[in-house]
């Protein structure tokens, strides 16, 4: 057996502008085990683990590794010590139009100091390294054509081919179905026991730390508040931690809502794997929140009832008629609208002008003779939708792209106020937004609810939907897990269910 590695960080702070993300904290991790890190959200967890691999230079504190001092001023030097990180965003890691092979040895491609590269021998590196992790994978097959498992499972590939000590698992299975999660936590397991890798684990998923990981710390507000091995801890007392308190789980008697029911989505399954038999309702003039933690299945959800996942079962009733969302385009003219948590990516065109981003969604509307769009009417309307939302920008030709995130996000929703949509679903409305434009886009989700619109809300700021929602559902593995009312509830209570917490409480 290889001698155990052991990383120390002493006294490790960090600051950014109007926030100290972490306070004087002493993390241990050595390898050949598997150590989980969790707290809720912004309780430092991922920033610790930046530090470690390199992200964030500007800490303050010491790191040792086996004894020695070290400094980590960039991800090179992260690597070059043995550690390695997989996010859960793992596209961004990734070069889609390379091959498997070319990914898995792109650090090998890119810092080698030879000039001939010998592709067969970098074929055969990437397909040894997979059939040591018990994986067959086509390694000429470019990224872009393969699952988000199978991209994980490249990144892994990547930081075994160069021998790393360390690899830091940042909610690997928020995006996996149970097959897929069962898949890596095989593999996981191998590597630890087999190959003396150290593995920290980041998840909200708290079942999961307790079926794989062998220590814990829980964080909370830049802080470690707990530390233990995992069986010397329960399930509740992790909760419990998090939130800094004592949780009792009251069961709240249920109030009828008031208001004809304009949505009904019953057993709705999609292929994404996160949405299992989801059934919910949504009354006329009602804010519902749909409410988790990252991986709980919100986003897969909205985006299944918008058209944009293949549905294996279920229905979605809109004043009590079925309709079939096959697509976006379908659902659009099912009036259905959609405010996505990747606005820049799925919301917005931000190389366009406001103008033209306001008039997408109906543009039918804005067109005349032989459907060819009527300008000065699409820009009036542009003029009074960017006051009724309350955008700041000099006029509607600015380039979106030119705009605050706050202010990006209100054309998003300004866009569906150019139509006759009756269900409206925001996820993740406040992502990146500051607090003057939060405020702004809550009044306005307000004035929608008030028109009689239907809505949807989808988020894991649990104090967000506290604020905002009548009622919350809460998501949890693909699953709804309980139905409150937010008038009775607390955000304690929203974090034990949206933490598995309820399957403890029923064994």
């Amino acid at each position: 057996m290889s001698k155990q590695t052991i990383i120390e960080m002493k006294g490790i702070s960090i600051e950014f502008p109007g926030v100290k993300a972490l306070n004087n904290v002493d993390f241990t991790l050595q390898s050949g085990t598997i150590h989980a890190v969790i707290g809720a959200n912004g309780a430092g967890k991922s920033t610790l683990m930046k530090i470690l691999s390199g992200a964030y230079p500007h800490y303050t504190g010491e790191i040792y590794i086996d004894n020695q001092y070290v400094t980590i001023e960039d991800t090179k030097k992260s690597k070059e010590l043995g550690i390695d990180i997989v996010y859960q965003e793992v596209d961004t890691a990734l070069i889609p139009y390379l091959t498997v092979a070319e990914n898995i040895m792109l650090d090998h491609l890119v810092f080698s100091k030879k000039s001939i590269i010998k592709w067969q021998s970098i074929k055969l590196h990437a397909k040894e390294v997979l059939k040591r992790m018990g994986i067959n994978m086509d390694v000429d097959k470019k990224v872009q054509d393969i699952s988000l498992a199978e991209k994980q499972m490249i990144l892994i590939a990547r930081a075994l081919i160069h021998e790393r000590k360390f690899l830091i698992l940042d909610e690997p299975t928020a995006p996996l179905s149970q097959t897929e999660t069962d898949k890596l936590f095989s593999i996981v397991r191998d590597l630890v026991k087999n190959h003396e890798l150290g593995v920290v684990f980041i998840s909200h998923r708290i079942p999961e730390l307790f079926s794989i990981c062998e220590k814990i710390t829980i964080m909370k507000d830049g802080e470690i508040v707990n530390e233990s091995r995992i069986e010397e801890i329960t399930p509740a007392k992790v909760i419990e931690s998090m939130l800094g308190k004592t949780f009792d789980l009251v069961h709240h008697k249920q109030l009828k809502n008031k208001g004809d029911v304009i949505l009904k989505v019953t057993n709705l399954v999609d292929d994404s794997g996160l949405v299992n038999d989801v059934t919910f309702t949504v009354d006329k003039h009602e804010i519902v929140g749909v409410a988790g933690l990252v991986g709980a299945g919100k986003t897969e959800l909205c985006k299944a009832i918008f058209g944009m996942s293949h549905l294996k079962s279920g229905t979605i009733e809109l004043f009590g008629e079925q309709v079939k969302n096959k697509s976006p385009y379908y659902a659009v003219k099912n009036k259905f609208g959609l405010i996505p948590e990747e606005r820049r990516k799925e919301g917005i065109f931000v190389e366009e002008p406001i103008y033209k981003n306001l008039s997408m969604a109906n543009l039918e509307f804005f067109a005349g003779f032989a459907k060819f769009i009527q300008r000065k009417k699409e820009r009036n309307a542009a003029r009074e939708m960017i006051k009724k939302i309350g955008a700041k920008t000099p006029n509607e030709y600015q380039k979106v792209a030119n705009l605050s995130g706050g202010n990006q996000q209100k054309i998003a929703i300004g866009k569906w106020l150019m139509t006759d949509a009756e269900i409206l679903m925001f996820d993740e409305p406040t992502k990146g937004v500051d607090v003057g434009a939060k405020g702004d886009i809550f009044k306005l989700i307000d004035e929608l609810a008030t028109a009689g619109k239907g809505i949807i809300y989808a988020t894991s700021e649990l104090n967000e939907a506290l604020l905002i929602t009548d009622r919350i559902y809460v998501m949890y593995d693909g699953k709804i897990v309980k139905e409150l009312m937010t008038s009775e509830t607390s955000e304690d209570e929203i974090m034990y269910y949206a933490t598995g917490g309820d399957s403890y409480a029923r064994g």
